[in-house]
């Protein structure tokens, strides 16, 4: 349950080869339409074992690995941020 004070203890920081992005529409099939701080727009997809524990939303704001075939266009998500850790992102300039 989520509490109005929800203190962040840990956020998972873009690493190499990660960037973050704001999902703007589900495509289904696991499929999402997300927008990167990279300034692209990339087709990414979600795996099952992910997609069964978290329910992503347009709105939601992910970590995204491109591919290394089709980097630009694709890519995965590996993580999705809850709104203490979004906030948590913007203060530190992580996201805008």
């Amino acid at each position: 349950m989520r509490t109005e004070n929800e203190e962040v203890t840990r956020v998972r920081t873009p690493r190499e080869n990660e960037i973050l992005g704001i999902v703007e529409d589900m495509l289904g099939g696991g499929r999402f339409r997300v927008n990167c701080t990279d300034k692209r727009t990339r087709i990414c997809r979600v795996s099952g074992k992910f997609k069964r524990r978290q329910w992503i939303r347009p709105g939601d704001v992910v970590l995204v690995k491109p591919w290394e075939v089709q980097g630009d266009e694709r890519g995965d998500v590996v993580w999705k941020y809850r709104r203490a850790q979004i906030d948590w992102l913007k203060k530190k300039g992580y996201l805008e």
